[in-house]
C-alpha cells in the first residue's frame, strides 16, 4: 500500500455511509424520487472514486483495533469503478422495470456495503462489510416473498457458513500476526488461517460443491433485483482472494478452471433463462479465481480484467433476460422463439452480450478470457489451459442455446404489445452494450484501470489468439448442432451436487434421528426390565434364588419348591422397596467415598 496521504473532503464520509443513508431514506419518498436519489448518489460515488487521490484514509480504531477504512489502490478503485457505475445502471433498470422504492433501498443497502468491503483497509473492517452484504443481499432476495423466501433461506444459510470460515481464518491471521492491517503482511497468514478463508470464500465465489445456492437464488427474486445479485456477491469474493492470495494458490488455479468447465455444462442443459446464466456466474468467476491462483502480473490483471468486463456483459445479460420476462412473463426458453420479430433490439443487444461473454474477438470479454487463458499457457500449466478452453467451447454452445430457443426457434409463442423495451431499459441496456464493445477495441483504456496495467506486456490481437477466438466459436457452433436434439429430450432436469447431498443428509438425519430414538428405548425397556425384575426378586426370594443361588435356600425350602415358602424369607412390596432403595443410596455412598 502506498504512504497514507490527506484526501481531504473526499475522505471525510466515506461513500458507502453515504449509499447506505440514501437506502435508509428511500422508503420515506416516492418511487420516482427514490430512483432518482438513488441514481444521483451511485453517480456521485463514481465521480468520488475516479478524483479520489491514491492511498490509505481515514485510519482509525473499529472495535478497540487499529483500523483503516479506507484503502485507495489501484485495485480498490477498480472495483469502486465499476461496482458505482452499474449500481446506478441497475437503479435505473428497477425504475424502468417497475421495482418498487423498499427492493431498491435493499439494493443500495447491498451496493453500499460492497463498496464498504472494496475500500477496507484491513481485514476485520472488510469481513464486516461481507457480512452486511450477506444480510443485504438476503433481504433484497425475500423482498419478492414467494419462491424467492426459501432461496432467501438457503442463500443465508451458505453465506452465514462461508463467512463464519472467513471470520475464523482472519482471527487465527491475527493470532499469527498481532494486526488486522493489510499493510502487516502480504495477504493471509499461510496455513490454516488461509485454508479457512479460502474455503469460506468458496461459497461467495462457487466452488464446485459450494455453487448450489447460486442458480437456486438468482431466477428467483424481481428480474431487477437479478441484475444487482448477478455482480457483487462473487466478484467481491474473486477481490477478496486476490487480496489474500497475491502470489497465486496453485489449487485456486485448478479449482478455477474446474469451475469453468462444471457451469458451463449445467447451464447448457438449463431452459429458464436466468437459471442458465446463473450457472456461467460460476463459471465466468471460474476463470477470474483461475487468474488469481495462476499468481503472475499477466494472470492477475486477466483476472480483474475479466471482473471488470463480467460485470458489464453479466448485468447485461440478465437485463436483457429481465426485457423478456417483463414483455412475455416467462423465462422458459421452450415457451419462446421467434422473438427476433417481436423484440429486434432486444435481440441485437443480446447478440452483443452474448459474443462479449464467450470472448469472441472484437468484443470485452475477449480480451480478459484471453489474458488469463494465455497466461496459463506461457506457465506452461497444460492441463489448465486446455481447460479453460474447453470451457470457452461450452460458454458458445451455451449461449447459443439461448439466442437459438429465445429468438430464431420457430415462430414467436409470445407476443409483445406496445414498445419492446421503455425508454429506461433500452438507455441501460444500450450504454453497457457500447461498453462491451470499446473495451473489447480500446483495451489500453481498460489496462489503464487495472493494478499494474501500465507497465502489461500482452498484445490482444495477435494471429494466434484470434484463430483462439474464431476456432472456440466454429467448435461452439457444432457441438451444439451435435447435440441439440439429445439436449431436448434432456429437458433441463440434470440434478446438480446438492441432489446428492439433500438426500444424504434427509436420510442420514433420518437414520440418526431413528438410531437414538431406538437406543432410547432399548435403554427404558431395560431399565424397566430391570426395575421390574429387582422387585420381583424381592417380593419373591425363594423363587429368585432358586433359579439364581439355589444353595443359599434352607434344605426344607428346597426340598419343597416354590409352593412353600420359609417364614423368614417372605417379604412384602414395603420391604422390597425399602430394600432396593437402601442398595441404591449405600452403593451411591460407596461411589462418592471413592471419588473424594
Amino acid at each position: 500500500m502506498s504512504t497514507p496521504v490527506d484526501g481531504g473532503l473526499l475522505t471525510m464520509v466515506p461513500p458507502a455511509i453515504v449509499v447506505l443513508a440514501v437506502a435508509l431514506l428511500l422508503p420515506l419518498v416516492s418511487r420516482r424520487v427514490g430512483h432518482a436519489l438513488g441514481l444521483l448518489v451511485t453517480g456521485g460515488t463514481l465521480v468520488w472514486v475516479l478524483s479520489v487521490a491514491e492511498g490509505a484514509y481515514l485510519q482509525t480504531q473499529f472495535l478497540g483495533f487499529e483500523a483503516v477504512l479506507f484503502n485507495v489502490d489501484q485495485l480498490s478503485r477498480l472495483m469502486g469503478i465499476i461496482f458505482a457505475f452499474i449500481g446506478g445502471i441497475a437503479v435505473l433498470y428497477s425504475y424502468a422495470t417497475d421495482a418498487s422504492n423498499r427492493q431498491t433501498a435493499y439494493a443500495l443497502g447491498y451496493v453500499g456495503t460492497s463498496l464498504g468491503a472494496a475500500f477496507a483497509g484491513d481485514w476485520l473492517t472488510f469481513v464486516f462489510f461481507v457480512e452486511l452484504m450477506a444480510v443485504a443481499s438476503t433481504l433484497l432476495v425475500w423482498d419478492y416473498g414467494g419462491r424467492a423466501v426459501r432461496a432467501g433461506f438457503r442463500y443465508a444459510l451458505w453465506h452465514g457458513l462461508g463467512g463464519s470460515l472467513v471470520l475464523a481464518g482472519i482471527i487465527w491471521h491475527y493470532v499469527e500476526v498481532g494486526s488486522f492491517l493489510f499493510t502487516a503482511t502480504d495477504g493471509i497468514a499461510p496455513g490454516i488461517p488461509a485454508a479457512f478463508y479460502a474455503l469460506g470464500f468458496g461459497v461467495n465465489v462457487g466452488y464446485i460443491g459450494f455453487h448450489v445456492w447460486l442458480p437456486d437464488t438468482y431466477p428467483r427474486p424481481h428480474i431487477a433485483a437479478s441484475v444487482f445479485l448477478c455482480v457483487y456477491t462473487t466478484k467481491t469474493g474473486v477481490y477478496a482472494l486476490g487480496r489474500a492470495f497475491p502470489e497465486g494458490s496453485l489449487w485456486l488455479a485448478y479449482m478455477g478452471g474446474l469451475m469453468t468447465v462444471f457451469g458451463a455444462a449445467f447451464a447448457l442443459v438449463q431452459n429458464d433463462m436466468r437459471r442458465l446464466l446463473s450457472y456461467h456466474i460460476q463459471s465466468q468467476v471460474g476463470y477470474m479465481v483461475a487468474g488469481v491462483g495462476i499468481g503472475t502480473a499477466l494472470a492477475s490483471a486477466g483476472a480483474f480484467a475479466h471482473v471488470f468486463n463480467h460485470i458489464l456483459y453479466k448485468a447485461l445479460l440478465f437485463m436483457c433476460a429481465g426485457a423478456i420476462i417483463y414483455r412475455t412473463d416467462t423465462s422458459d426458453l421452450k415457451k419462446l422463439g421467434g422473438l427476433w420479430r417481436e423484440m429486434p433490439i432486444t435481440a441485437v443487444i443480446f447478440a452483443v452480450a452474448a459474443l462479449s461473454i464467450s470472448g469472441f474477438p472484437g468484443f470485452n470479454g475477449f480480451v480478459s478470457k484471453g489474458m488469463v487463458i494465455a497466461a496459463s499457457h506461457k506457465e506452461h500449466m497444460d492441463a489448465l489451459w486446455y481447460i479453460l478452453l474447453l470451457g470457452g467451447v461450452g460458454t458458445f454452445m451455451s449461449f447459443i442455446k439461448f439466442g437459438y430457443y429465445a429468438f430464431f426457434h420457430g415462430e414467436a409463442q409470445q407476443t409483445v404489445s406496445g414498445r419492446e423495451l421503455n425508454l429506461g431499459q433500452l438507455v441501460a441496456m444500450a450504454t453497457v452494450a457500447i461498453l462491451c464493445v470499446y473495451y473489447g477495441f480500446a483495451h489500453g483504456a481498460l489496462f489503464s484501470l487495472l493494478p499494474g496495467g501500465d507497465s502489461l506486456d500482452y498484445t490482444v490481437f495477435t494471429e494466434g489468439h484470434l484463430v483462439e477466438g474464431f476456432g472456440l466459436a466454429l467448435i461452439g457452433l457444432v457441438a451444439f448442432v451435435a447435440v441439440k436434439r439429445p439436449l431436448e429430450r434432456v429437458g433441463g432436469a440434470v440434478p446438480d451436487i446438492d441432489y446428492v447431498y439433500n438426500r444424504a443428509s434427509f436420510f442420514g438425519t433420518r437414520a440418526l434421528v431413528v438410531a437414538v430414538t431406538e437406543l432410547y428405548a432399548a435403554v427404558d425397556r431395560f431399565v424397566v426390565r430391570t426395575a421390574n425384575t429387582t422387585v420381583w426378586m424381592f417380593r419373591h426370594p425363594v423363587p429368585a434364588l432358586s433359579m439364581t443361588a439355589p444353595w443359599l435356600l434352607p434344605e426344607r425350602t428346597r426340598a419343597n419348591g416354590d409352593e412353600e415358602l420359609h417364614p423368614e424369607l417372605q417379604a412384602n412390596i414395603g420391604q422390597a422397596t425399602f430394600l432396593v432403595v437402601a442398595v441404591l443410596l449405600g452403593t451411591l455412598f460407596l461411589l462418592f467415598l471413592a471419588v473424594a
